[in-house]
C-alpha cells in the first residue's frame, strides 16, 4: 500500500469516527436541508442540552466536516465536507423500516 492510499484511509477513517454517534449523524440530517443552523435550532431536534449539542458540534468542527460563520450574537452552522452528506445518504438507503421486515 502506498503513502496515498494509506493518507486518504486515514483521512476516511478519521471522518467515519467524527461520524459514529447518533447526535452527530442527526446534526448532518439537519444540515443537509441546506440552512444552516445555530446551536438553539438544532436543540429543538436532539434531545440534548445546549451544552450537549456544542460537544457534538465542536467535535464535528474539529474534523472539518461542519464550518461556523457569525451571524450576530449567533454561530450559523453548515456542512464543510461533501464525505459527510454521502455517508449519511449511504447509511440511510440501507436502513430498512420495521414494517418492511414482516
Amino acid at each position: 500500500m502506498d503513502e496515498c492510499d494509506r493518507a486518504l484511509l486515514q483521512s476516511s477513517a478519521d471522518l467515519l469516527k467524527a461520524l459514529a454517534h447518533p447526535a452527530r449523524l442527526c446534526i448532518i440530517n439537519m444540515l443537509m436541508e441546506g440552512r444552516c443552523q445555530t446551536v438553539g435550532g438544532m436543540e429543538l431536534c436532539l434531545p440534548l442540552s445546549q451544552s450537549g449539542v456544542s460537544q457534538h458540534i465542536a467535535r464535528l468542527k474539529a474534523a472539518g466536516i461542519i464550518v461556523g460563520k457569525r451571524s450576530g450574537n449567533e454561530i450559523c452552522y453548515s456542512i464543510a465536507d461533501e464525505r459527510a452528506i454521502a455517508v449519511l445518504k449511504l447509511l440511510k438507503s440501507g436502513v430498512k423500516s420495521p414494517e418492511s421486515e414482516h
